[in-house]
Parts: C-alpha cells; structure tokens; sequence
C-alpha cells in the first residue's frame, strides 16, 4: 500500500516526478488517496499501456451500483454517461449522438471566434490580467452554455456550482453544490419543455426521439445537462490555462509556434499529453477478477486509471517531460479511450484551436506576470486557479 499523502505538497504541484517513481516500480500500484481515511483505497494505474487497455475493458465498469455502491452526484443528479455501462450507456450514447453532432460542433466556429476576440478585446483594454478569470474560464462557459441553452444571467452562479463540484474545498461545500445543481438544472429542463423551448442543444435533446420511439427520462436528461455542461467547460479551461503556462515556461516552443501556424494543432495534442486537463478518470470497479499488468485486481476493486501519469510514460512518449510542438502526441489518453472516449474533444479542440491562436496573434509580447496560483484540489482536474499574464 502506498499512501499519497506521505508525498506531501509537491504532489499536488507536481505529481508527475510522484507517477514516475511509481512507474519505475510496476505499473500498477494500491495506493491511498492524499488525505483520505483508510477505506478511500484503490488500484492506480500509472502505465500507458496498462492505461490503455483498462480504459476499454469491459469488466472495469462505472456503474457502482454493480459492486452495491450509491454515490453523491447519481443520489442528487441521476444516471449519468460517466457512471453508466453498456446497454444502459450505449442507449444514452446513441440518444445525445443524434443532437450533439461533429457537424453542430464546426457550425460554431464563427461564434467561438467572435466570442474569442470580445474577450481579447476586453482583456487588451489592460495591461496585464489573470488569463483564467479573464479569457481561459469564460469562453468555454459562454460556449457550452450558448450551445445548452443556460440564460446569461445564470452563468455566474453556473460557475460556481461547477468548480465546487469538480475540485471540492469541503465535503459540505460539495454536497451543497451538488444540491444546487440538480435544483438549478431540473428547473431549466421544465422551463425549457414547458414555457420556452429552443434550437439550443438541450432544447433538441428534450425533442430528440429514437426510430423505437424511446426518448431521454427527465433524470436522464438531468444527468445528461449535467455531464455535458460540467465536461464541456472545466477541461476546455485547463487546456487553455495549462497550455498557455506551457508555451510561455518554453520560450523555444512558444517561437516555433509563432513563427510557424501549422504547427498549432500538433502543439495543441502536445499540450493534452504534456499537462492534460483530467489527471485520473473517474473510478472503476472491478465486476470479477482481472489482471491489469500483471497485478491482480479482486472483484469488488476500486480502480483510478492515469491519464497524466499514462501520458508522460517514457516507453510511449520518449522524453516524456519535454514539451515538444513537434512531437507526435497521437494516441494520447487525456481525453480517454473506449467507449466513455470523452463525447466533447471535438468542441475542446475546436475551442483550443481558435482561442491560442488568436490570443497569439493579438498578444506578440505575451509573457508571465508573476507565478501561477495554486492547483487545483483533488485528483480528478488538473489546472492552475489563475495564470496572470501581461503583453
């Protein structure tokens, strides 16, 4: 058993030094989670390859339920596509795929742009700003809210609610951000079915009905508000976030990319591998015995898959610690892989692509301001609280 915490503050600044070592032990590993009491055990995986497999396993599942377990977010939001296996996440797949389409996701390039350079506008009025309050957070919010159909007044609190939620302070501070949630999503969905339906996504899925005729329950389309809006904006924030502190710690890197654009979807995969926006996937459990690199894991067994820790793994990537634009980063995991592969990295790549390069074009002098702030909390994001930046 291995106990996280014993690794102290440098873990949650940088964890990556923590995963090799352990990756130098075996790619699988037990371990107790930074602060957590003896029952928050679990199996971490820590190699690419290891990661890779698990996260397409059938006989790793997401459903708690399976294994007699009942959580926070499906008391209070409902089921869920993170929390949900085949048939049952096949069924909702399928159902959201017939709205949320590569097609609608290219169609809001223009708005991605235009909501881009009103943000950069405002930002350049300044001298220097937190590149997180000011442009990393609220375009992807106003991107999927605009897409869901969230009022611009309620995007604020919509904020909130969702960062308390993916990096909890408190236990109590996530269970009341839960509770809110759910209040504040099961009032949009009635008010979008009864007094004011729209083109928005969350309009169209309220609509959407299958050839069988079956249709999303309104705890499903609970859930699926939720997934899409929590999942559709906090990784697009790191991505930015992290991906600028990237470029700007690497003067050679940020160069090449200005000096040549062509290679900006390439350093946008780098930046996926090199600092990804989720550190682990969301808990699996073991529904018989299995073996995961050579490890037995019990039926019942919590495992936590590593994205971060899998994607600096040196057997893939070679000289994982460098941040290379030109590295060949394809077949990276930090948007996963199988059938919960995430149903929103066209919409982060496209949202990606658009804001670094006009925030680079815009801004030929951008430069750190000072030291990022903190990480955040908890296992799950990966992302800075502020990256103050000037130009």
């Amino acid at each position: 058993m291995i106990d996280l915490g014993e690794f102290g503050k440098r873990f949650t600044e940088d964890p990556h030094p923590v995963y090799a070592e352990l990756r130098e032990r075996g790619p699988v590993h037990q371990v107790r989670l930074p602060g957590a009491d003896a029952h928050h055990e679990t199996w971490l995986v820590v190699g690419y390859e290891e990661a890779r497999a698990a996260l397409a396993d059938p006989r790793l599942a997401k459903d708690g339920q399976k294994i007699g377990l009942t959580f926070l977010d499906e008391e209070l939001i409902g089921k869920y596509l993170l929390v949900a296996d085949p048939p049952q996440h096949t069924r909702l797949r399928a159902l959201v795929a017939r709205e949320f389409t590569t097609r609608r996701v290219e169609t809001l390039r223009p708005r991605v742009k235009e909501i881009t350079d009103e943000l950069l506008d405002a930002m350049l009025s300044r001298g220097r700003a937190d590149l997180v309050t000011s442009f990393a957070h609220p375009l992807p919010l106003t991107v999927i809210c605009e897409l869901l159909g969230v009022p611009e007044m309620d995007r604020a609190a919509f904020r909130e609610m969702s960062t308390e939620a993916v990096a909890p302070t408190s236990a109590e501070s996530e269970y009341d951000a839960f509770v809110r949630l759910a209040d504040y999503l099961t009032g949009l969905i009635e008010d979008k079915r009864c007094a004011a339906p729209g083109d928005d996504l969350l309009s169209g899925l309220i609509r959407t009905t299958a050839e069988d005729g079956d249709r999303l329950s309104p705890e499903e389309l609970r859930g699926m508000a939720f997934v899409l809006l929590i999942a559709g904006h906090e990784t697009t924030v790191n991505l930015l976030s992290s991906g600028v502190r990237a470029l700007l710690t690497h003067p050679g890197e940020l160069a090449a990319l200005r000096a040549d654009m062509t290679l900006l979807d390439g350093a946008v995969e780098e930046m996926l591998r090199y600092e990804g926006p989720v550190e682990n996937a969301t808990f699996r459990y073991a529904v018989e015995p299995l073996d995961i690199g050579g490890t037995p894991i019990g039926a019942g067994d919590p495992v936590m898959i590593g994205l971060t820790a899998a994607d600096r793994d040196g057997t893939r990537f070679p000289a994982p610690d460098r941040f290379d634009i030109r590295r060949d980063a394809r077949g990276h995991v930090a948007f996963g892989h199988g059938i919960h592969y995430c149903l929103g990295a066209p919409l982060a790549r496209l949202e990606a692509r658009v804001a670094l390069r006009s925030l680079l074009e815009r801004c030929p002098d951008l430069a750190l301001d000072g030291p990022p702030g903190g990480w955040l909390p908890g296992m799950l994001m990966r992302g800075v609280r502020s990256l103050p930046v000037r130009w």
